[in-house]
């Protein structure tokens, strides 16, 4: 998976395509649909008695979008990007800026079966 929760994302397909950053707030599926901050609201209409809105109306929410639709935000390319991952020395796994080779964290834990001999 390599968009996670709490990425600053570039919608770059659709209604909301464009170079502003959002911030991914929910992974779905896998990995394969997401929420984003701000883009892809819809209004559901309820009844009166809707837990969420107990005097009914339209309730303002936002769908997910296919993560095919999003690249990431490279804060130092200010920029979308695509991320690949390496192994580092010591068998830990990272996230990578695949434009200028920034690191964006570890993935998971050390493995030393990972690490280079």
């Amino acid at each position: 998976m390599k968009i996670k929760r709490g990425d600053m994302v570039v919608v770059i397909g659709g209604d909301h395509a464009g170079r502003t950053p959002h911030r991914v707030t929910q992974v779905l599926n896998g990995g394969k649909q997401l929420l984003v901050e701000g883009i892809n609201r819809v209004f559901k209409h309820v009844k009166r008695g809707h837990p969420k809105s107990p005097q009914g109306g339209r309730l303002n929410l936002e769908t997910p979008i296919d993560a095919s639709k999003v690249m990431f935000y490279c804060g130092s390319c200010n920029r979308g990007v695509r991320v690949g991952f390496r192994v580092q020395a010591g068998g830990s796994k990272e996230r990578f800026c695949k434009s200028c080779g920034t690191g964006l964290g570890a993935v998971g834990r050390a493995k030393p079966a990972r690490a280079a001999t």
